[in-house]
């Protein structure tokens, strides 16, 4: 697969209580942001919300199966949460290559996650390794 500058990817997801359930039986984030919703209510929030790394998973499938494709790995990322995510939002994450090595196999993305209401809930770059199984 060339990427070339410019080429863009997205990616979408509606989040549920079982998402939140199974990440937090993979990692142990059991905040009470993501099961007590009387806590929650509590907080700026006013409900719960979804781990953090529900959002940036997203990314992870996108940079893998998308753009660049398979065989990708993170380099580096250097993004920033602006707003929450909510259990049954559909979130959507964005990739636009803004530049492409000369002679690696390395990318630079621009990124992007809104919420289906358009809200950006995630910005900021990444940096890309693509290995082929051809060497």
């Amino acid at each position: 697969m060339n990427v070339e500058v410019g080429q863009r990817a997205s990616r979408s997801l509606t989040l549920t209580p079982q998402h939140v359930a199974t990440f937090a039986e993979l990692t142990g984030d059991r905040n009470p942001l993501h099961f007590d919703a009387a806590f929650a209510a509590r907080t700026k929030f006013g409900r719960l919300v979804v781990q953090g790394g529900l959002t940036t998973g997203l990314l992870h499938t996108l940079v893998a199966m998308d753009l660049p494709g398979p065989g990708t790995v993170f380099l580096s990322q250097n993004w920033k949460f602006t707003a929450p995510v909510y259990i049954g939002d559909t979130i959507t994450a964005d990739a636009e290559v803004v530049s492409v090595h000369p002679k690696k196999p390395v990318t630079q993305l621009r990124i992007e996650v809104r919420r289906q209401d358009g809200t950006v809930v995630l910005e900021g770059e990444a940096w890309c390794y693509t290995f082929r199984a051809d060497g």
